[in-house]
Parts: C-alpha cells; sequence; structure tokens
C-alpha cells in the first residue's frame, strides 16, 4: 500500500467516465488500498480511482470520526435520493485550495459491487451520503463546482486559475 499522488485538474481524465469493473480482483483490492492511504493521507471523506489517474469506477469513502471504516465501491449507481437536500463545502485534492457550498440529497442509496465481488445496496446519509455522490461524479467525469450556476462557476474557474490551484 502507498498512497499515490493526484491528477491536477484541468487533466482531461478528471473529465472522463471511467471504465466499468468486470469483476473484482486482487489488482482491484490493491488499488483499494492505496486508495484508502492516499484518502487519509490526504486528509478526506472520499476518493475516486480517476482522482489518481486510474480510468476505473472505483471509489472509497469514509466519513467515520475514529476512520478505519472506508466503504470500498466499485461501479456505485444511485438508485434512489432524497428530496431533501443538504448543503456542504466541498473541495477536491485535484483543485487544491478551493472550495464551494454544493446542495446534494441528503440521502441516496446506492448500488456497487464490494470488496468481495458482490453486489450490495447500502443506504448512506447526510456526509457519507454527500461524499458518495462526489465520488460517483467523479467516476463520471464530473466535478463538484459543477453543480454551480454557470455565473458562480465561471467565477470559481477564475479565481483557481488566479490563485494558482489550476496548473
Amino acid at each position: 500500500m502507498s498512497a499515490r499522488p493526484f491528477v491536477s485538474y484541468p487533466d482531461k481524465r478528471l473529465r472522463t467516465a471511467a471504465a466499468p469493473v468486470e469483476a473484482i480482483t486482487d489488482h482491484h483490492r490493491a488499488i483499494w488500498a492505496d486508495m484508502v492511504e492516499t484518502m487519509d493521507a490526504m486528509p478526506g471523506y472520499g476518493l475516486a480511482a480517476p482522482q489518481i489517474g486510474v480510468m476505473e469506477r472505483l471509489a472509497v469513502v469514509d466519513c467515520s470520526s475514529e476512520r478505519g471504516k472506508a466503504v470500498l465501491l466499485a461501479n456505485p449507481e444511485v438508485l434512489h435520493a432524497s428530496v431533501k437536500l443538504r448543503d456542504h463545502e466541498e473541495a477536491s485534492p485535484n483543485l487544491p485550495g478551493m472550495s464551494a457550498v454544493i446542495s446534494r440529497p441528503r440521502a441516496v442509496t446506492v448500488r456497487f459491487l464490494n470488496a468481495m465481488g458482490d453486489i450490495e445496496e447500502r443506504d448512506f446519509v447526510d456526509l457519507w451520503a454527500t461524499s458518495v455522490q462526489h465520488q460517483i461524479d467523479h467516476l463520471n467525469g464530473k466535478m463538484f463546482f459543477d453543480h454551480l450556476k454557470p455565473v458562480k462557476r465561471q467565477m470559481f474557474l477564475k479565481k483557481a486559475k488566479k490563485t494558482g490551484a489550476m496548473r
């Protein structure tokens, strides 16, 4: 296991949908292990494989206060989302120093392949729901600031360029 470097925005991999995982192998488990170590080193609440340049639909999420409770997801998809929204200040190590308040469904039900290769459905609420949705966005080639209205997004990117967050 080892922490991996982050891809810097606007690298095109961050705007490309990741390839589905056909079956869970030791290769995927090793990537997940590196991802958990990378996430914990940030520290952060989640990480999607494209953020470290791996173009597979793999993500990890750990919003526990004591850490060590990472959920490993392959091919995650939202089955149900609550109508009630939750605001949270989101950021990404791919665009360091930049953040924005994003509204997302407060709760989601997600189907994914787990580390054993079994299909699992799990409910995520509050910060867990925010993080898993954020990671699914990354797997679909979307960044958190894409949720901003066009004028705010334009101002956000202008500031990112000016502050040197964009390389």
